[in-house]
């Protein structure tokens, strides 16, 4: 008999550790008896995931990246099936991690009652032809960007928009203010912020931050600027002293809504930050680069006009995006420099990220997901 009281959850990667951490404590909250298994990371576990494998061990970047691990993305899988067969699971949610969700799916789908998917595939992006396969697949789909549930919807998949989780937690943050934030961290209140944000990932960060490093001292020394590294909680400061090459920087960690508040502007990687930052209206450019491999790959694949999600929700360039070759000091200073000497440019900038934030604004997407997922958990 399968068991109504336990979920699992498959997420691969810290951002979706987080939101799904939160749906967790929502779904306790419903009902203090369920009980949660599968992947995750610390902030799942401590809203009660029991873990079968932590997200560090399956944040793995890029096509050639995955290529190197298939062997352990095999014991992964096998992990996941056997726990469902032992464990009687009647309902799985699969978060974000497409590849190897959607295979786990393939697997699963004569042996749990209820496939439930949080935070889409982007298929609007590239392998399109993957919607076939989830309207096979899926029992619900839970949107979190507001143009996801038109595709849905008309693929016949059953599909709920909840709003983006970035957005509920953004408006939920307990900010510190502004003086005592330079105040704690010793920042000198005469000069603004150029915010770095390099990315979570070790082999990203070793990629992008020489380069952005080189530009951001040039750009601090221009416009009486102080560097600030938003720090990663799995990167050491000595890789950041290392790759930065320069200790003209602070390393600042766990203050990341802060300092995308008080800055007055970001070179951010293209990923989760992006969003972050259109929902805090600060100006910025992104910065991209990986394997030689995994862009190749990707530009054969990739069928969009953007790569930063701001851009790709307004349907136009509000931010400027700089990728592989174009993340060097002399590309990253201009592009910088041009917006950051037009107060006109910097004040635009500030406009579309607004309405961006107005698009994606959500109270209470949480609450949603959890009430979605525990509609299927406790139907009869």
């Amino acid at each position: 008999m399968l068991n109504n009281k336990k979920i699992m959850f498959i997420v691969g990667e810290t951002s979706a550790d987080l939101h799904t951490s939160v749906v967790l404590d929502k779904l306790k909250n419903i009902d203090d008896q369920l009980e949660f298994i599968g992947t995750g990371g610390d902030k799942m576990i401590s809203s009660g995931l029991n873990s079968i494998y932590h997200i560090r061990d399956l944040s793995i970047l890029g096509f050639s990246e995955v290529l190197k691990h298939i062997p352990f993305i095999k014991k992964v899988k096998k992990k996941v099936i056997d726990t469902i067969n032992k464990e009687k699971i009647n309902t799985v949610v699969l978060v974000d991690y497409p590849e190897f969700n959607l295979s786990i799916a393939e697997k699963i789908r004569n042996k749990v009652k209820n496939i439930i998917y949080f935070i889409s595939p982007q298929i609007w992006a590239w392998r399109k032809g993957r919607i076939n396969k989830m309207k096979r697949l899926l029992d619900k789909m839970i949107v979190v960007f507001p143009f996801e549930k038109e595709i849905y919807e008309q693929a016949k998949i059953d599909v709920e928009y909840v709003g983006h989780p970035l957005s509920e937690r953004i408006s939920e943050h307990k900010f510190i203010s502004r003086d005592e934030f330079f105040k704690k961290f010793n920042l000198n209140s005469t000069k603004g912020i150029l915010l770095l944000m390099p990315g979570s990932r070790l082999q990203e960060v070793k990629k992008i931050l020489p380069e952005v490093m080189k530009a951001a001292e040039e750009l601090a020394n221009k416009y009486n600027l102080q560097i600030i590294i938003a720090g990663a909680q799995n990167i050491s400061d000595e890789d950041y002293n290392n790759f930065a090459g320069s200790k003209n920087f602070h390393l600042l960690r766990d203050f990341n809504y802060e300092l995308l508040r008080y800055s007055k502007f970001g070179i951010i990687k293209s990923g989760t930050s992006t969003v972050e930052a259109a929902l805090s209206e600060l100006p910025f450019v992104v910065v991209y680069s990986t394997s030689a491999l995994t862009h190749f790959i990707g530009k054969k694949l990739i069928k969009i006009n953007y790569i930063a999600m701001p851009n790709i929700i307004a349907n136009k360039k509000i931010v400027e995006e700089l990728i592989q070759k174009e993340v060097n000091k002399k590309r990253i200073f201009e592009t910088c420099d041009k917006i950051l000497s037009d107060d006109k440019k910097l004040n635009t900038i500030k406009s579309n990220l607004r309405k961006v934030k107005e698009k994606l604004n959500s109270q209470n997407c949480s609450i949603k997901t959890a009430e979605i997922i525990y509609s299927f958990v406790n139907e009869k």
